[in-house]
């Protein structure tokens, strides 16, 4: 295991453990970009908490986190956080949410880290040498056909002012899917996939914390990650899916459509 691999483990750990404790507690609530784009106190102090134990091992890296936006480093390493994958359902008390932390070294997916603290599960990832869930080797399903396949998939926090495209690609799944479940943590999604627990996952308007851990837990597993033309996985989040492998060419079709 990296150095790398080494401290966003640790730093997940102490950052989920946080939230654990916290989880029952009041808080505040603030809206940012719409009224259901959530962030808690807690969001700010895990990205905080973050950012501090990052920087006191690796001062010349660059970071990028959701609450606390980008800063410039002077190594060939970038940090890429989600603190609190999941805010709205931490807010509503819904135990289903994620700390997220991918590395890049120059430009490139290196390691990942996804940790859920209420079920003390820890995904991690690093380039060339697999994906693991609490220190065991993890693979993707191998289900082979989009009827018998689970999925996930989510929704962008413009919802409620426009029309978006994922209702209609949702409403194709539904009926060629064996389900689909929207369960509120990008961040998971992947892991689960990365897992077995789902086959299949795509969503559209995610940002790069979203998806740096996630995109490199499922091509480590053995799975497949796209845009939605069978391109590369836009670090973006911009048009992503993931899955399998069996079933990707079966889902492309559909949001082709």
């Amino acid at each position: 295991m990296s150095h790398l691999l080494e401290l966003a483990i640790r730093v997940a750990r102490e950052a989920g453990g946080i939230a654990r404790e916290r989880f029952h507690e009041p808080r505040t609530i603030r809206t940012k970009t719409s009224e259901i784009d959530l962030v808690t106190d807690v969001d700010h102090a895990l990205d905080r908490l973050i950012r501090e134990r990052i920087r006191a091992v690796r001062a010349h890296d660059a970071l990028l986190t959701e609450e606390g936006g980008a800063e410039a480093g002077s190594s060939d390493v970038r940090w890429i956080v989600d603190p609190l994958d999941g805010t709205t359902n931490y807010a509503h008390t819904f135990p289903h949410f994620a700390i997220s932390i991918g590395v890049e070294v120059e430009g490139q997916r290196a390691c990942g880290v996804v940790y859920d603290p209420m079920r003390d599960e820890l995904f991690a990832a690093e380039a060339g040498k697999g994906a693991t869930l609490n220190g065991r080797p993890i693979r993707v399903s191998e289900v082979s056909e989009l009827r018998r396949a689970l999925l996930a998939t989510g929704f962008a926090y413009d919802v409620h002012e426009k029309r978006t495209p994922n209702l209609t690609y949702f409403e194709r799944f539904v009926g060629r899917a064996q389900a689909i479940r929207r369960a509120g943590s990008a961040a998971l999604d992947f892991a689960y996939v990365a897992c077995g627990r789902f086959d299949g996952y795509w969503e559209i308007h995610l940002a790069p914390w979203d998806v740096a851990a996630g995109l490199l837990l499922v091509e480590e597993a053995g799975g497949r990650i796209s845009d939605f033309d069978a391109g590369p996985a836009p670090a973006s989040g911009a048009r992503i899916v993931s899955s399998n492998g069996r079933i990707h060419a079966a889902m492309l079709e559909v949001l082709a459509d």
